[in-house]
């Protein structure tokens, strides 16, 4: 008798259809309930999957949420222009952070679960790797070339710096429902620039 071929054997070939909808049903389940509400099974349910499907690909809601979330930042965070000025980088920067956040949706989302980062430190701390690391790194791009071109000093305090370019319009984007347009991202530019130059 002939021998038949076997495929073989390890781990399933996760299907990137299954994965798209679990992650589309995930940030629906967030934007609708929350993150301490949501529930594997609940997502699995919304996605149109089997539990064990979700259970496959992650652990628990931590890791599927930290997961996600953190590629959508990666896919969605654009390199920022070099312009050739500090001004025009930092407004660059600026832009990124408006398309990224501003999203009704979005902003639902990143409050919800910055609440649950003050009652879950190991979520904090995964978060701040996969969300704040990757902006800080875009921030850090734009004081580099500022260093390079002499428009920065080279023992420029970093860290503040870098909380200086990321933190003001995050706030008011997050925070609170103050219109965030081109006069006022033009004012914060000036704003930064001149905040860099001192520190």
């Amino acid at each position: 008798m002939a021998n038949e071929q076997r495929k073989p054997a390890g781990a399933a070939v996760l299907q990137e259809t299954v994965t798209a909808a679990i992650t589309s049903a995930m940030f629906d389940q967030l934007a609708e309930i929350g993150y301490a509400r949501m529930s594997m099974d609940a997502v699995a349910r919304r996605a149109g999957v089997g539990k064990a499907a979700v259970y496959r690909r992650w652990p628990s809601k931590q890791a599927m949420l930290i997961d996600l979330v953190g590629a959508s930042i990666l896919n969605n965070l654009p390199e920022v222009p070099d312009t050739g000025s500090l001004a025009g980088d930092v407004r660059g920067f600026l832009d990124v952070i408006v398309k990224q956040v501003a999203d009704p949706r979005t902003k639902r989302i990143a409050l919800d679960v910055l609440v649950e980062t003050t009652r879950i430190p190991e979520l904090a701390d995964a978060l701040h790797d996969v969300v704040d690391r990757p902006r800080r790194t875009a921030a850090a791009a734009v004081l580099t070339r500022a260093v390079e071109r002499g428009e920065l000093s080279a023992d420029i305090d970093r860290e503040l710096s870098l909380d200086l370019l990321v933190s003001p319009l995050l706030l008011r984007l997050l925070r609170t429902d103050d219109e965030v347009d081109e006069a006022y991202l033009a004012r914060l530019t000036k704003v930064i620039v001149a905040g860099l130059d001192a520190a």
